[in-house]
């Protein structure tokens, strides 16, 4: 299976940048900037300040441990 990334552009803290991330971690992101109702800017820049690698890298990251705490969750309440 060959995954494709999506180059997007962001604005992190004032400055705009591009971000190359498959199709499966925007649509995470957009949905998770959508539940907390902030913009996906400003959840790349809630991720920008505390990551210490690439920001796609910090992204996945990101989105990987919020899935993972769903699941958590999901089994905890089963």
């Amino acid at each position: 299976m060959k995954l494709i990334s999506k180059k997007r552009s962001v604005v992190v803290a004032g400055h705009r940048t591009s971000v190359s991330l498959e199709p499966v971690f925007w649509s995470e992101l957009r949905s998770m900037a959508a539940a907390r109702r902030i913009s996906v800017n400003d959840m790349v820049t809630r991720i920008d300040r505390q990551r210490n690698g690439s920001l796609s890298s910090a992204i996945r990251v990101y989105v990987l441990q919020h899935m993972r705490g769903l699941q958590k969750d999901a089994s905890a309440a089963a």
